[in-house]
C-alpha cells in the first residue's frame, strides 16, 4: 500500500469518525479514536450497505458518506452495548 493511500484511509477515517460523533451525539473519542471508528464505520458499511441495494456516490465525498454511515451503525451499537 502507497503512503498516499494510507494518507487518504486516515484522513477519511477522521472526517467520518467526526461527523459519527457528532451525529451521535456524546460518543466522540477524540482523533485517534475518530480515526478508528471512521475506519471500522467504512468496514460496517461495506457488509452492509449492499446486502441492503444502497449505492453512494464514487469519490472522496462518497467515500466520507459511506464511512460516516458506517461509523454511526457503529457507534449507535456500541452505545446499546454500553446499556446492557
Amino acid at each position: 500500500m502507497a503512503i498516499e493511500s494510507l494518507l487518504v484511509i486516515l484522513l477519511v477515517g477522521a472526517i467520518a469518525g467526526w461527523l459519527a460523533g457528532l451525529i451521535v451525539k456524546g460518543m466522540g473519542f477524540g482523533l485517534l479514536g475518530n480515526m478508528v471508528v471512521g475506519i471500522l464505520g467504512a468496514f460496517v458499511a461495506g457488509l452492509i450497505l449492499p446486502q441492503l441495494g444502497v449505492a453512494i456516490a464514487t469519490g472522496m465525498l462518497g467515500a466520507i458518506i459511506h464511512a460516516t454511515i458506517g461509523a454511526v451503525i457503529l457507534l449507535f451499537v456500541l452505545r446499546l452495548i454500553k446499556r446492557a
